[in-house]
């Protein structure tokens, strides 16, 4: 979901957001237009308008709440068949995944 119409239904209220995990495609996009208003906009404003990488897609995952996380393994990482790497790394402590972003990924 890219583009100015995608950015503003992410931004926009529950059930426009909800309409539009209908048309989705992906498990992915499913699973970003269900998560609540809160989640949707950090994506926003941390992913989409920090370039929309894939480093600042990784970045904003291993900073979400261990629901969001564990909600996205259940949802999506486990339907595109991600490896147990992936699963382990979002399991794992707060400090734990920081330290990978600073030391890993390279951004505080």
């Amino acid at each position: 979901m890219v583009g100015m119409l995608g950015r503003e239904i992410l931004l926009g209220p529950d059930f426009v957001a909800r309409g539009a995990a209908a048309a989705a495609s992906g498990p992915a996009e499913k699973w970003m237009l269900r998560q609540p208003r809160a989640v949707r906009r950090s994506y926003v404003l941390q992913v989409l308008d920090a370039g929309g990488g894939e480093r600042e897609q990784r970045i904003w995952m291993l900073r979400q709440s261990t629901a969001v996380r564990e909600g996205y393994l259940r949802d999506v990482a486990r339907a595109q068949g991600v490896g147990p790497e992936v699963e382990w790394m979002l399991r794992q402590p707060d400090e734990l995944r920081e330290s990978y972003i600073r030391d890993v990924l390279g951004k505080p």
